[in-house]
This record gives structure tokens, C-alpha cells and sequence, in this order.
């Protein structure tokens, strides 16, 4: 789930800062990890909000229909978690969108240095952001089409007229639905993990003095 993806790592440069192409970038790409911040803020109340929801659709399952009232009222309380949920993940788009903007700048500043071994690794800094920006936009959009079938379902709990068939072919669809998202969130963690390993390196190849 997104709620659980992995976020960025910053660092502290600890030497003076000056007008260097490899300074300018130091700057601009934790810059990035700052505008990441509301995006990291995200993770645990989402993944909460998940466990909530995942809750009440037991004590549903568990019912099986033998109380219509409380089914319709457990439904309810699910379909508003299911409305934080998409808030909390237009905030985590927004986040993500404002980093992008953000890493043009970082481009920028990697574009102008000439070292040839800081050269290599900016280059490659440069593939795996843009790889975990695409990456991210497969996920967040995978989730969403998620959260839609999970508010169907809710829905579908306050008709008393529901089908056992239609009711195992929706969650059949759901399954699936959160199998592409688990996928594409390990994708995503994968390419965070080399970028931040990669930022490293660039540092290093760079000689920036900084505390990782």
C-alpha cells in the first residue's frame, strides 16, 4: 500500500557551503527530501486508516448479513475512512508533484559538473529519480482505482437485497486490485532505496562533506 511506501533520506552538510556546481546541487536535492516532507507525514495515519477499515470489514464478513442495521452502519463508518484515505493520498500526490518540480533544479546544478566520476553518478541519480517519479504515479494511481472498488464495496453492504455472487466476484476484483498495488509499492521502495544509495555515492564522488 502506499501507506507504507518509503520515503527519502536527507543529509546535513557539515563543510562550508559555496557557489560549486556540486554544492548547488547538494542544495537543490535536499531541497527535494524537504519538499517530501507532507508525503512522509502521510504514511503511518494511511496505513492506520487502512488496519481501521480492514477492521470493520471483518466484523461485516463476520455477520454475514444476520444484521442488516449494523451492517449498514459498519458500512457507513468504513465509507469515511475510505474519504480520508483518498484525501491523505491527494496530499501524498501533491507532495510528490511538488518534489518533481523541485528536481529540475537539482538537474539543473548535476548538469553543470565535470567531473567525470561525479558526472557518471549524477547521471545515474538523474535515470533512478526519474524511474521512482514514474513509478510512484503506477502506484498512486493503482491505489486509487483500489480505493474505488473498496468504496463500491461499501456501498454494495447497504443493499439488502446483495448477492453472494456478486458480493465474491467485487471482492475477487479488490484482491486483485490491492495485488498490483502491493507489486508496484515494492517497485517503488526499490527505486527509493537505489536513489538514496545512489545520492550517497554522488556525494561521495562529489566530495561533499556531509553526515548521511
Amino acid at each position: 500500500m502506499i501507506g507504507i511506501s518509503a520515503a527519502l533520506s536527507g543529509s546535513i552538510l557539515t563543510g562550508c557551503m559555496g557557489p560549486s556546481p556540486s554544492e548547488q546541487a547538494y542544495e537543490a536535492l535536499e531541497n527535494v527530501v524537504s519538499k517530501e516532507s507532507p508525503f512522509k507525514k502521510e504514511q503511518k495515519p494511511l496505513l492506520e486508516l487502512e488496519q481501521k477499515e480492514n477492521k470493520i470489514y471483518n466484523e461485516i464478513i463476520a455477520l454475514g448479513m444476520k444484521d442488516f442495521n449494523q451492517i449498514k452502519s459498519l458500512s457507513g463508518d468504513a465509507l469515511k475512512l475510505v474519504a480520508d484515505r483518498k484525501e491523505r493520498v491527494e496530499a501524498e500526490q501533491k507532495a510528490i508533484a511538488d518534489s518533481e518540480k523541485a528536481f529540475k533544479d537539482a538537474e539543473e546544478a548535476l548538469g553543470k559538473i565535470e567531473d567525470e566520476k561525479a558526472k557518471k553518478e549524477a547521471a545515474e541519480l538523474k535515470k533512478l529519480m526519474h524511474d521512482r517519479y514514474n513509478s510512484y504515479n503506477e502506484l498512486a494511481q493503482s491505489y486509487k482505482s483500489a480505493i474505488a472498488l473498496d468504496e463500491e464495496l461499501y456501498k454494495m453492504f447497504q443493499n439488502k437485497d446483495l448477492k453472494l455472487e456478486e458480493l465474491e466476484a467485487h471482492i475477487s476484483k479488490i484482491n486483485a486490485s490491492y495485488k498490483e498495488v502491493m507489486e508496484l509499492n515494492k517497485k517503488f521502495n526499490d527505486y527509493t532505496e537505489q536513489y538514496n544509495t545512489a545520492k550517497k555515492e554522488f556525494y561521495q564522488a562529489a566530495e561533499l562533506k556531509v553526515e548521511q
